[in-house]
């Protein structure tokens, strides 16, 4: 009989098989599989980003050798990530971030991103850090998708609510209200995808071309060069989402393997990064995700005018790169959100320079580095595979067997998982970092995950749910592989 722990795992399970089914209709046999679809998207977004931003594609090859360097150094890394299917995906993985204004774009933006078999993970509440969004990451959420391509779209929508002048708010969404950032074309591709007709080839890249556009900086501005700085005056933010004609894309991520030598590097290649890295400290065992950026760029807009189009400036863009660690467990998330309250400054989303750094190091000295305690104590999540040596003596090994054994015999090796999600203390340092250090808005607690959802038109999963699934699912995997030795 099932425990009552193991029922609810199955429920959860259930629930996001169900997700999955609603999210990816079943397409015609010789359609073009959801996985191809975004692998296809992301490319075409990183060249787009290279053509907009030139830094990105430093960015890139800094990163590139980066982590061929972390490779040749540590042969017990590349042979990790080779064993977990890391290596094959480390090349193309990028996550993207879009700031959306109404409702009807974010649940819009839900149908499309389902069309590349990305589903909506966590909530993300950043008005405590004082930017005015709640947001959620659309991602893969297979072992299968994520290794196929593990583009992630980090997806904010704006929360007018928190804007405190009443006529400002009002003209905001009036602005809001009458752009459409959606051509019919996309929408009848969503809709034919909806209907489990699939795309040809064609259709893929037509619609991969088109949903780019979305993504596409415009130098035209929806407003004036007045309200435009009344917005801005409210928040960068706000003035960024609210002044154009479409979500640009804000930054795009490669993942290195040793971001502390690509911070190094972006200095020594003439980029001017952030003083802090945002996240953990420097590990032996990497933990959820650390992540740097250059600063955003000042870029030249046209301002829409009775005299006609003012030429201005508007800073927003910038370059981002990200190292991931292990996916924590809800009681390691705990300990983590604990240790990093200690070290932060009260009166904003991080810190900065040596200072911030040695107390960051000094205080996460509470949080274990060790494998071994790490699994032992429940903090993070891991992949259980049997080894050659556990292969070889597969006869003799019983089920039930004791995992904990197993490993201390050799016979099963513990990978932790990697974290695929996103950190919203550490997202928001960097939207501050990189959209105005000094200017630093207070909502305190303004979390409105219901009212996030109905926008959205669908529930978020929950991350932690995927984890715990992904981990149960390897130990099942032995328990399968010991019956079939034992029936021999």
């Amino acid at each position: 009989m099932l425990e009552q722990n193991d029922r609810n795992a199955v429920q959860r399970d259930l629930s996001a098989h169900r997700y999955l089914l609603h999210a990816t209709p079943m397409s015609a046999p010789n359609a073009i599989a959801p996985d191809d679809i975004r692998a296809r998207f992301s490319r075409a977004m990183s060249e787009m980003y290279r053509q907009e931003v030139p830094q990105y594609g430093v960015l890139l090859d800094l990163v590139a050798d980066v982590n061929a360097l972390a490779l040749e150094d540590s042969p017990a890394l590349k042979s990790k990530l080779a064993r977990s299917g890391e290596l094959d995906r480390l090349e193309v993985e990028r996550h993207g971030a879009i700031r959306l204004g109404t409702a009807t774009e974010l649940a819009t933006m839900r149908r499309i991103f389902a069309v590349m078999g990305m589903s909506p993970v966590g909530y993300y509440d950043l008005s405590v850090a004082g930017v005015p969004v709640h947001s959620t990451a659309f991602r893969p959420i297979s072992d299968e998708a994520l290794l196929h391509n593990p583009f992630r779209a980090f997806t904010s929508l704006l929360r007018l609510e928190l804007v405190d002048d009443p006529e400002l708010r009002a003209e905001a969404a009036r602005i809001l209200s009458q752009r459409n950032i959606f051509i019919d074309r996309v929408l009848e591709l969503v809709d034919q995808f909806e209907r489990g007709d699939g795309f040809t080839s064609r259709e893929a890249d037509e619609f991969v071309a088109e949903v780019r556009e979305i993504f596409r900086w415009k130098t035209e501005a929806a407003v004036s060069e007045d309200v435009y700085h009344r917005l801005h005056e409210a928040h960068r933010l706000i003035a960024d989402v609210v002044s154009f004609k479409g979500p640009h894309i804000n930054h795009l991520t490669p993942r290195t393997l040793d971001i502390d030598a690509a911070q190094r590097e972006m200095t020594k290649r003439g980029i001017v990064a952030k003083d802090v890295i945002e996240g953990p400290p420097p590990r032996r065992h990497p933990i959820l995700l650390r992540q740097t950026s250059f600063k955003a760029l000042k870029e030249e807009v046209a301002f829409a005018d009775d005299r006609g189009q003012v030429s201005g400036t508007h800073t927003a863009r910038f370059g981002e790169i990200e190292q991931r660690g292990m996916a924590l467990t809800r009681k390691g998330r705990a300990l983590y959100d604990e240790l990093l309250a200690t070290v932060r400054e009260p009166d904003g989303a991080g810190g900065s320079g040596q200072d911030y750094a040695a107390r960051l190091q000094r205080v996460f000295e509470a949080f274990p580095d060790d494998l071994t305690v790490i699994r032992e104590r429940g903090l993070a999540f891991f992949r259980y595979t049997l080894t050659e040596a556990g292969r070889a003596a597969a006869n003799a090994l019983t089920d039930p067997f004791e995992l904990d054994q197993c490993i201390a015999d050799g016979h099963v090796a513990a990978d932790p998982l990697v974290y695929e999600d996103f950190l919203p203390v550490s997202a928001a340092g960097i939207f501050q970092s990189n959209l105005g250090g000094a200017e630093q808005k207070s909502y305190h607690a303004n979390s409105a995950r219901r009212v996030f959802e109905t926008a959205l038109g669908a529930e978020v999963i929950d991350e932690f749910d995927l984890y715990e699934a992904t981990e149960r699912r390897s130990i099942d995997a032995l328990r399968a592989q010991l019956q079939v030795a034992a029936a021999r």
